[in-house]
């Protein structure tokens, strides 16, 4: 499923009945620590955060739910994709599409997710208490070039009701916000104005035309090209004008936390905030008339749930970048000892993470020139 499908889907005839969300982002179990850091293994690296070697938790929406595909939906893919109308507007379906193609195919997903390659979900419904599969939709992934490619389609007789954006937008978020990715890509036949709309409606933006290819059509077509940034989808960060024409000064004070190890924790963003899956150093913004140790002492009880004193925070460097809408400042604190159970409160997966391996998180620009000089440091 590489290439945009066909418009959107109808929703099914009854109200569905909602579900519990899962947290967004894929929070590693937190290390209880009282009064100084102790080493949590758990939370170590980067692949403790993939969703794939966590085990894959559905994506809940308010209508559907996108999971990994199951060898029971084989009867109910191939029936709604053994379908000309959606397969012309795929890149690598064949048509027709043969009942074995549709066991193979769910193999097939079910493998790429436990490498982390691809994710292609089930697009599910209920119709009373029956689950009702309605189309699918799927992000590779290439890691080498933190890029994301979607791919969706849905059923034809769930096509007109928003259930395309739905789905698309929804994994389009979790991923910026889960995987290792930068921008996601789509390529939509030119004869399919749908699903291009589908993709601008959730955030993305056409960038060029070129040539795609069809098993289904038998040969080349021309297609539309889409890209969308985690600034296109979760948007920039604001902050009040100054109405002097100069970009206004944002001040963030921000926290390495160090355990006994010699090891920081770094979090990442969740789903819905500004820069949503970057890695940062826990902290936030300062409120009016407040001091940057007062608002660490806030930001780490409020974002990690553990108590710290102004006593234990030690000024050790700052950031200073120009961002497109204000400029930043950012004085970086270490800090040693603090008391209570560390918690994930706000739904950001964490990560203990050694000095030396620092670069491996992909971090705001503003954070990146503190990593060379606290791994010196530490």
């Amino acid at each position: 499923m590489t290439q945009a499908a066909e418009a959107e889907a109808k929703p099914v005839k009854r109200r569905r009945a909602r579900r519990k969300a899962s947290p967004d982002a894929v929070a590693a179990p937190a290390p209880t620590i009282q009064d100084t850091a102790i080493q949590d293994p758990t939370i170590q690296d980067p692949a403790a955060q993939d969703p794939a070697a966590a085990g894959f938790a559905p994506i809940v929406t308010e209508r559907l739910t996108l999971r990994p595909l199951q060898p029971k939906d084989a009867e109910s893919l191939h029936r709604l994709i053994n379908d000309w109308e959606v397969t012309r507007t795929l890149a690598v379906v064949p048509f027709p599409y043969q009942r074995e193609d549709a066991d193979a195919w769910i193999v097939s997903a079910t493998r790429e997710i436990e490498e982390g390659t691809a994710y292609h979900l089930a697009i599910t419904g209920q119709e009373g208490a029956e689950e009702m599969l309605i189309g699918a939709v799927g992000l590779h992934v290439d890691r080498a070039t933190r890029v994301g490619r979607l791919g969706y389609w849905v059923g034809r007789r769930f096509w007109g009701h928003g259930v395309a954006t739905e789905a698309a937008g929804r994994l389009v978020r979790w991923g910026l916000a889960n995987l290792e990715l930068d921008r996601i890509t789509a390529d939509v036949a030119t004869d399919n104005p749908a699903s291009a709309e589908v993709l601008r409606r959730i955030g993305f933006s056409q960038t060029g035309e070129g040539v795609g290819h069809s098993v289904a059509r038998g040969g080349n077509h021309p297609v539309w090209k889409f890209e969308t940034t985690r600034e296109a989808v979760f948007g920039q960060t604001e902050v009040a004008a100054t109405g002097t024409g100069e970009k206004p000064l944002l001040l963030v004070a921000a926290c390495a936390l160090i355990d006994t190890d010699g090891r920081v924790l770094l979090a990442r963003r969740p789903e819905g905030k500004k820069m949503a899956g970057l890695w940062e150093f826990p902290g936030g913004k300062l409120n009016p008339g407040e001091t940057p140790e007062a608002a660490l002492i806030r930001e780490l009880k409020e974002e990690l749930g553990i108590d710290v004193s102004a006593a234990c925070l030690a000024p050790f460097a700052f950031a200073s970048h120009a961002y497109d809408r204000f400029h930043l400042l950012m004085p970086l604190y270490l800090c040693r000892r603090w008391k209570g159970v560390m918690t994930a409160r706000e739904g950001q997966a964490l990560a203990w993470v050694r000095p030396q391996k620092l670069t491996e998180y992909e971090m705001p620009p503003a954070d990146k020139p503190l990593i060379p000089l606290l791994r010196d440091f530490l």
